[in-house]
């Protein structure tokens, strides 16, 4: 595999794929394998005449490499990322509040692909992150993401402050997270334009990322645990935008 990020494998996620229409080249799939689910996949691409080449369960772990493919693995045609002129059309284009999600320097793949799936099964419009020193979409991301990489747009900038700046220009209103917070996230009017800005593992929001948000907020940890991973934060600031929003 040449270029790896546009690779996809595992069940869920090729599956997800052919039915959202995406571009897909051609179909790698283990011969053993005579299953329902495989049979359900075979079905698809040969309904919407995606080559498919049968190879043992030893050749697919090669192309694989690390990653678990369930007997099956698809190329894509292109790249599913984003820039900044994209952003900006599409911010221009909506005729519904932005609702967005920006992550600062999400470096682990497990992580990109939960918050992929999170924010596009809350219906956020847009995953936006830095393009140095964060994590791309990765056969391992589009395979947690589980289909959400062929769906949501992903985009890249060069700039995440600026970036922000303009977002913040636009009227979109940026609302971080960090521990030491002082405003809670369950008090904060999270309706209207929004942008929810994550930090990366272990540093959490860099100065300049932290400087460009609007407000600051914490979520309430009761126990002796001091933080909550990423895609575990992520999925709970969400889901409470998601809540005052559909009260809204």
């Amino acid at each position: 595999m040449s270029d790896r990020g546009e690779w996809i494998y595992g069940l869920h996620s090729v599956r997800a794929a052919l039915e959202r229409e995406a571009q897909i080249l051609q179909l790698w799939v283990d011969s053993g394998r005579q299953d329902q689910r495989i049979r359900e996949i075979l079905k698809l691409s040969t309904q919407a005449g995606i080559p498919i080449r049968q190879v043992t369960g030893r050749e697919l772990d090669e192309l694989a490499q690390s990653g678990r493919h369930q007997g099956v693995i698809a190329s894509l045609r292109q790249q599913q990322t984003q820039d900044e002129p994209y952003l900006k059309a599409m911010i221009k284009r909506l005729d519904v509040p932005p609702f967005l999600l920006i992550l600062d320097e999400v470096q682990d793949p497990h992580n990109l692909g939960a918050c992929l799936r999170t924010a596009e099964g809350a219906g956020v419009q847009a995953v936006i992150t830095s393009r140095d020193r964060s994590v791309g979409l990765t056969p391992t991301v589009r395979k947690v993401a589980s289909g959400a990489t062929e769906s949501i747009p992903f985009i890249q900038v060069t700039n995440l402050a600026r970036t922000m700046k303009w977002l913040k220009a636009e009227g979109v209103w940026l609302v971080g997270t960090a521990g030491e917070a002082d405003q809670g996230l369950y008090k904060t009017d999270l309706v209207g334009p929004l942008a929810l800005v994550m930090g990366g593992e272990g540093k959490g929001l860099r100065r300049l990322t932290r400087e460009n948000c609007d407000l600051l907020v914490s979520l309430p940890m009761a126990g002796s645990v001091e933080s909550l991973n990423v895609s575990v934060a992520t999925g709970v600031a969400l889901y409470e935008a998601v809540r005052q929003r559909r009260l809204g």
